[in-house]
């Protein structure tokens, strides 16, 4: 099938599945392997692995799984396409040509780099350039933090580049997500650079597969239509042409690909349905997805228009340190307990207005008339942060313990993965793509690549036509579980987080439409209700996408919540009971 390229991820995360690459490569034909291991908190956890080793700042665990399929990659003229050079692409591409002259086989390994932006600061600060916070409107110059990491997300033209020159291995820095399937499709099919659906179609293929088993089967709201969960197969992007695709995995595999699966996977992580990327914009609100059975399902129409002139920077600070304990409160009078523990806390220890910032939460998971000493439990997680070490470190745990016997009844405590160490604040900002420079490193020469946005193309902007919604159904109402009739899909974008849901009938998508209004998710979600919440509409596949603004305070390395990833949030919300038509019910497929 000489009309697409298929091309397979083994990596969702930093620490997923090590033998997915073996299986992508084994288990049935592809063209590419692609990994994605850099979300925004694991810059922060690479620049924390380059303070301790001079080679370090990539994902070492990447140079394993290489040593597994170098080989057959080669034998079988598969590329391998991946993000995992992080901090140090070209220590990563020195690693791999090691392990190949261990194997004994010729490669020929690129990297991409120039998108390190922490030695141009000052330089960009002259240029005009404030590197506003996205989140909270303030320049980077009234930050009085120290700036580690300020990356650049690359797009796919340096990956395109690096593979018409001839490389078997690109290796990426930061790169959006869907680069490294943008740029494969696009050196298959030779596309230019204005060939705005085709690669608004690549893009939300790469969208699609980025998080690995989350498009297969994985944390999926209703996981009971998985026949199993043993071996979940890794997806596989067939794309055509066209930028058209089918969304699949290897036979033989656990998990799941469906229309419900591709659609919650779809509003991962998206504000509106204008999805920016500095290679195109890609519609998400004009595709359509078409279910063709046997773990098979297609994409199509999906239609993109010209980038936009920045380009999106994820520059993370040091943001001090912090500590945090959780304590069991048990039985009765528990606000109570929880009061006087944190109220003795704090004096012991010099008073709440020392540290920098204090989160006090009380998380009632307890019933009454337990019938279990575990349903007695509830607990009081208590977070400081400072700028100063010894406010959180040694002296704070000490104080807690020092109560252990002086304090509340049942005093006992379960750790909370934190013990006085530094975190990071993600600072997520724009910079004029003039300013950017892709460089490839290929066959001991240096290519510049330059941004779509500075080659002086005609502008193209596709205007999503108004789309007639289905009516919502009425008749006798009953409480409902939120989660019978709606599946959701929830996560980070830096200090924002998102929650997405659809319906899978047109009469519960007319109700969903008219009922899950941004006040009324507030209603239902108390917990958010002080945040601003933007609602967007994709009609196309039956669900809205809520954008919900601070949540996770200063992105995910330095967020206090139990769930600073907000991966919770959608199934939160399926378990709240609301007043819903019967019909609904019967209907549901």
């Amino acid at each position: 099938m000489n009309d697409i390229i298929r091309i397979a991820n083994c990596s969702g995360f930093y620490g997923d599945k090590l033998s997915a690459a073996q299986d992508m490569v084994e288990g049935g034909p592809i063209d590419v392997l692609t990994g994605d291991y850099l979300a925004e908190l694991t810059m922060s956890i690479l620049y924390q692995q380059k303070l301790k080793r001079d080679t370090g700042g990539y994902v070492g665990t990447f140079l394993k799984q290489v040593k597994d399929v170098l080989r057959p990659c080669l034998e079988r003229n598969i590329k391998i396409v991946t993000n995992a050079g992080g901090l140090n692409p070209a220590g990563m591409a020195a690693a791999i040509k090691e392990i190949a002259a261990e194997l004994g086989v010729e490669v020929s390994v690129a990297y991409l780099d120039g998108d390190d932006l922490v030695p141009r600061i000052s330089e960009l600060a002259d240029a005009g350039e404030a590197l506003v916070n996205i989140d909270t409107g303030q320049p980077l110059a009234d930050s009085a933090r120290t700036t580690v990491t300020a990356n650049a997300y690359f797009g796919a033209w340096g990956i395109k580049e690096a593979l018409d020159r001839g490389a078997d291995i690109v290796v990426c820095p930061r790169v959006t997500d869907a680069a490294v399937v943008i740029g494969p499709a696009a050196w298959k099919f030779n596309w230019q650079r204005d060939n705005y659906d085709a690669l608004a179609g690549a893009l939300a293929a790469g969208h699609l597969i980025e998080c690995g088993a989350q498009v297969t089967g994985g944390n999926y709201s209703f996981f009971e239509e998985v026949p199993s969960f043993h071996n979940v197969g890794y997806p596989i992007a067939e794309i055509a042409a066209d930028g058209s695709f089918v969304i699949t995995k290897h036979p033989g595999t656990g998990g799941l690909v469906s229309t419900g699966t591709v659609t919650a996977q779809l509003l991962y992580e998206i504000s509106s349905p204008a999805y920016l990327n500095p290679d195109v914009v890609g519609h998400f609100d004009t595709l359509q997805i078409r279910d063709l059975g046997g773990d098979r399902v297609e994409v199509s129409g999906c239609r993109g228009s010209s980038p936009p002139p920045t380009h999106k920077v994820c520059i993370n600070q040091v943001g001090g340190f912090r500590n945090g304990i959780e304590i069991l409160l048990t039985g009765l009078d528990v606000e109570a307990k929880a009061r006087v523990f944190s109220e003795t806390l704090f004096q012991s220890i010099g008073g709440r207005e020392q540290f920098d910032e204090v989160t006090e939460e009380v998380i009632h998971s307890n019933k009454d008339d337990p019938d279990t000493n575990e349903e007695a439990y509830a607990s009081l997680r208590i977070m400081v942060k400072s700028s100063k070490a010894e406010l959180v470190g040694r002296l704070f745990n000490a104080k807690v313990i020092e109560l252990a016997l002086a304090n509340i009844p049942g005093f006992s405590s379960r750790p909370t993965g934190l013990s006085g160490g530094p975190f990071m604040i993600h600072w997520p900002t724009l910079v004029d793509s003039r300013h950017i420079t892709e460089k490839v490193h290929v066959a001991n020469e240096e290519i510049e690549v330059l941004p779509t946005s500075q080659l002086g193309l005609e502008e193209i902007h596709y205007q999503q036509l108004p789309v007639d919604l289905p009516a919502p159904p009425g008749g006798e109402r009953a409480a409902i579980p939120f989660g019978r009739l709606f599946g959701t899909r929830s996560g980070d974008k830096g200090g924002n987080a998102n929650l997405g849901v659809w319906a899978k009938t047109d009469a519960a998508y007319g109700f969903l439409y008219d009922f899950l209004t941004a006040q009324k998710l507030k209603e239902l979600l108390p917990d958010i209700a002080r945040f601003e919440v933007e609602r967007f509409e994709l009609p196309n596949i039956r669900a809205l996408n809520f954008y919900i603004h601070g949540l996770l305070g200063d992105g995910v390395a330095a967020s206090t919540r139990v769930d600073g990833q907000a991966k919770t949030l959608g199934e939160y919300l399926r378990a709240k009971t609301i007043m819903a038509p019967v019909s609904l019910t019967e209907a549901t497929p």
